[in-house]
């Protein structure tokens, strides 16, 4: 499938195992629940982790869009 636009691509992972890497270098694993035009994104079933390490779990998280620096799939 062509993903042409940055939203499609989200679109496609809607439901699915992401890695969120932030500014701040932390990354949060966890299913991509939902997300909006601005990046804002909901992550569900959360892992994060800093340096490496895993340091906590979460249900649920919400993530400022201007914070991310990348969202790939896992």
């Amino acid at each position: 499938m062509n993903e042409a636009r940055p939203l499609d691509a989200l679109n496609n992972s809607r439901h699915k195992r992401v890695v969120v890497e932030l500014k701040n270098g932390r990354q949060y694993i966890g299913n991509l629940k939902a997300f909006d035009m601005h990046m804002n994104i909901v992550l569900e079933g959360v892992e994060e982790w800093v340096n490496g390490e895993m340091k906590r779990k979460q249900s649920n998280i919400f993530i400022r869009g201007d914070a991310v620096v990348v969202i790939f799939p896992q």
